[in-house]
Formats: C-alpha cells, sequence, structure tokens
C-alpha cells in the first residue's frame, strides 16, 4: 500500500490547512508573472478601447482638473501654492494622487470583478492587484511626462521654475510607495465587500474626501500646527509633498511626517495582504 505522500506527490498543487497568519506563497506569484504581464496588457488594451479620444483622456483629466482648481483654489479661494505656479503646484499633485486612486479604487473589486475569472481556475490571486497597479503605471508615466512638458512651457512663458531631473532618478521610490499603499487599501477594502456589500459605493466617495484630506490643492507649509498630527496619520501626504521638494526644490517634508507615513503605510499593506489571503478561500461563495 502506497503512502498518501507517494500520491501528493504527483500533483502540482497540494491544498493544506492555513497554519500562517499571511497565507501568501511569494515563490507561486513570480511564477506566475506572465499572468499579470497578460491581464496588464489586457486592461491596458481594453480600458478605452470604445472611447473616442482614446488615451488622450490621461493627458485630458489632468489638465482640466488642474484648470478647475486654478479657478476656485487659485483664483476664488486664492490659496498660496509655495511660490510655484498655481497649474503646475495642481498638477503635480493630481499626478501622484491619480495614480493612488486608480490603485485603491480598482483593487477594492477585485473578487466582484473578477469573479468569473476566479470560479474557473486556480491562480495566486493576488497577481491580479499587481496587474492592476501596473496598468495604473503607465497612467502615471504619461501624466509625470505631461507634468515636465508642461513645466517647460511655463519657462518658456517666462515663468522662474525650474523641474529637477532628480525627480526622474527618485520617482520610482515614490511610485512603488503609492503602489504598495493603494494596493493595501484596496484589499481590505475588497476583503470586507465580500460581507458588507455598501462599502463598495463608500469607496468611490472616500476616495474623494481622502483627496481634500491631503495635500493636493494646498501645501502642507500652511496647515495650522494644531492639525498636523493629521497629516502625519495620512499616508498620501509625504508622496505628494515629496514628489514636489524633488522636482520644484520646495520645502522636503518633515523627516516625522515621512516616517510616520511609512508606518501606517505598511501597516495598511500588511493588513490589506491579511484579509485577502483569508477572504480568498470563500469569497466566491458569497460574491
Amino acid at each position: 500500500m502506497k503512502h498518501p505522500d507517494d500520491f501528493r506527490s504527483k500533483w502540482d498543487l497540494v491544498i493544506q490547512p492555513r497554519t500562517r497568519l499571511v497565507n501568501v506563497d511569494l515563490g507561486a506569484v513570480w511564477a506566475y508573472r506572465d499572468l499579470a504581464w497578460t491581464l496588464f496588457r489586457r486592461d491596458f488594451s481594453t480600458f478605452y478601447k470604445q472611447t473616442i479620444l482614446g488615451p488622450i483622456w490621461y493627458i485630458l483629466q489632468p489638465l482640466l482638473s488642474s484648470l478647475i482648481y486654478l479657478f476656485v483654489f487659485g483664483a476664488i479661494a486664492n490659496i498660496p501654492t509655495d511660490g510655484l505656479p498655481p497649474f503646475l503646484f495642481y498638477l503635480s499633485g493630481l499626478v501622484v494622487w491619480s495614480y493612488f486612486s486608480t490603485c485603491f479604487t480598482n483593487n477594492s473589486q477585485v473578487f466582484s470583478k473578477n469573479s468569473a475569472l476566479f470560479g474557473k481556475v486556480y491562480f495566486p490571486r493576488l497577481v491580479v492587484p499587481i496587474s492592476i497597479a501596473m496598468s495604473a503605471l503607465v497612467t502615471f508615466a504619461i501624466q509625470f511626462a505631461l507634468l515636465i512638458a508642461t513645466t517647460f512651457v511655463f519657462q518658456l512663458l517666462g515663468a522662474r521654475v525650474a523641474f529637477s531631473f532628480l525627480a526622474i532618478l527618485l520617482a520610482p521610490i515614490v511610485v512603488a510607495y503609492v503602489a504598495l499603499l493603494g494596493i493595501g487599501v484596496g484589499l481590505i477594502t475588497s476583503a470586507l465587500t465580500i460581507r458588507f456589500r455598501d462599502l463598495a459605493y463608500v469607496a468611490g466617495f472616500a476616495v474623494q474626501l481622502w483627496m481634500y484630506a491631503s495635500p493636493v490643492v494646498y501645501p502642507l507649509s500652511k496647515v495650522p500646527s494644531r492639525f498636523q498630527w493629521l497629516f502625519d496619520i495620512n499616508p498620501m501626504s509625504a508622496p505628494i509633498e515629496l514628489l514636489r521638494s524633488l522636482a520644484f526644490g520646495t520645502p522636503i517634508p518633515p523627516v516625522v511626517l515621512i516616517l510616520c507615513n511609512l508606518g501606517v503605510t505598511s501597516a495598511l499593506f500588511l493588513a490589506g495582504i491579511i484579509l485577502f489571503s483569508r477572504a480568498e478561500s470563500t469569497a466566491m461563495d458569497t460574491v
């Protein structure tokens, strides 16, 4: 009579009871990297497939939003922008925020949007959130290039502003940080949405409120000291201010704020991985 281990060795995957708090096989995720690339190409090719302007929306969206902020917060509210031209100030904040918003919003509905795929074939479910972050990276690259080009236009018009190419070298660090945050918060929401469907509607509203609680349309230097702690625990404060500092030489975020933001982001990402790994085993029964 053969030992059970003899039969087990014939299978590529053996489902076993969970014995760890974080049940994520990074080796399996890496083995399915081709699938992540395939999902990335699918998302990129189909997102604007039936639109009139296509990928041009990547450029129009931040430009139109910056013009609106220029009128509301610049011309009417007259909020200072740390010496930068207001349009560049708003555009630089939107470039970072748009990447986070896309990662967060799309990952918050991972189970519901991919239920047909998840119910038919097995693969590490974490591949899908990674592919979403990869797809959003294309938008970030286009809008970041738009920010550089817009800066040159302002220089030609006589504005005293210079773009530091150090921002190009260090931008991947900011992107990696924002990707981890967007994936982490998105996975938390996605795992909770399985039981509480209302969170799917709350996520879109919450991301709008979160934006106004972040230094997108106002500089961190103008925040009263009694409210500074709110930005210390807001993990989107540091990347927005840091990108502006790298690109235009605005004040560098305080070290305390950067460390606090890193701590919050690490906690949110770890919580997202834990909740997501626990929810994936039963998600298809409830979605």
